[in-house]
Parts: C-alpha cells; structure tokens; sequence
C-alpha cells in the first residue's frame, strides 16, 4: 500500500504502485476536482500541490509520491477562499471550466513563492492549455490574487458552492422534482 497525505488526511492506496496519482485521486479518492485532460502533462487540467509544487498528477505514480502532502482543488479552501480563487471568479476568467482547478492549483504555488508576479512569471507558471481563450484575462487575475494575498485589495465573499435542490424550481422550472 502506498501512504500518503491527502488534503490533510492520511491514505493509504491499495492499487498497483505504477499507477498515476490522477487516477488514484479520482477514482480511489473521488476528488473529481482534479481533472483528466491530455493524460501527458501537457495541458494541466490534473494539476495538484505536491509539497508546495504544483505537479500534473498524470504524470507521477503513486509510488514516486509515497510519503508525500497533496493538496487538491477540494482540500485548498472549502468555501473558495483562497486568494486565486476569489480573483479568477471576481474577474469573470472562468468560461467552460474545465482547466480552472490546476490554473488555480498553480497559482496558489506561484503566490506562495511570489505574491508580486511578474506577467512573465505568470506565463512561467501557468501553462495550462484552455480552449476557451482565458489567458488575456487570467493574467490580470493572477495580478490581482498577488493582491488580495497581500492585503492590498479585497473582494466580495462568494456564496457557499453548494446547491439548494428546494430551490430548484425557482432557477430552472424543468429542473424541478414532479410534485405526487
């Protein structure tokens, strides 16, 4: 079995060590957060923090993270407080989806280290691929989460992400339950 820390909880995987840590933290885990995309490292959806580095978990095993602290969308801030979370919603960046949790997985990295990135350093460490043409916009995101994370500038708080199925009918009438 390989051990190791997940969002703050000790795993243990009884899967072949050969196994992708992508795999393991969806299928085991079911931290669906963490997204297939290419499968080669290439377009970063399956981006996590391996140790304080942002790491594409298609691309190491199981057994090279052994001993390890993971950190996945789910386990970085509950309530999507984290300041590259609160900048790429409050700069309406997000379109599809998609490649947004290993951007922010990323960024989180990039702020920790430099909380005053360059657009250069910006490019360097976000190199995910999004189809949907975020990237003039993610710059200024990023730009602005430096600034939150350092005090300079504030947003206003998200609502929980979470879904009320009572209110359903209100958003979508379709949606809604049949009533008996």
């Amino acid at each position: 079995m390989t051990a190791l820390t997940v969002n703050n909880q000790p795993v243990r995987y009884a899967m072949d060590p050969a196994t992708p840590l992508l795999f393991a933290l969806r299928d085991a885990s079911n931290l669906t957060g963490t997204k297939f995309g290419c499968g080669t490292g290439e377009c970063g959806a399956c981006t996590v923090d391996i140790d304080g580095r942002a790491v594409r978990s298609c691309r190491v095993t199981l057994a090279q993270v052994e001993g390890t602290f993971v950190t996945t969308i789910e386990g970085l801030s509950r309530d999507r407080g984290h300041a590259a979370q609160q900048a790429i919603i409050a700069a309406n960046v997000s379109q599809c989806g998609f490649c947004i949790p290993g951007i922010v997985m990323a960024a989180q990295a990039l702020l920790r280290a430099d909380r005053d990135p360059s657009d250069d350093d910006i490019r360097a460490a976000i190199t995910s691929l999004c189809r949907c043409g975020i990237q003039p916009r993610l710059l200024e995101a990023i730009r602005m989460a430096g600034r939150i994370a350092r005090g300079d500038e504030t947003v206003d708080p998200l609502p929980p992400p979470d879904i009320d199925p009572a209110g359903a009918s209100q958003i979508a009438p379709s949606l809604a339950p049949p009533e008996n």
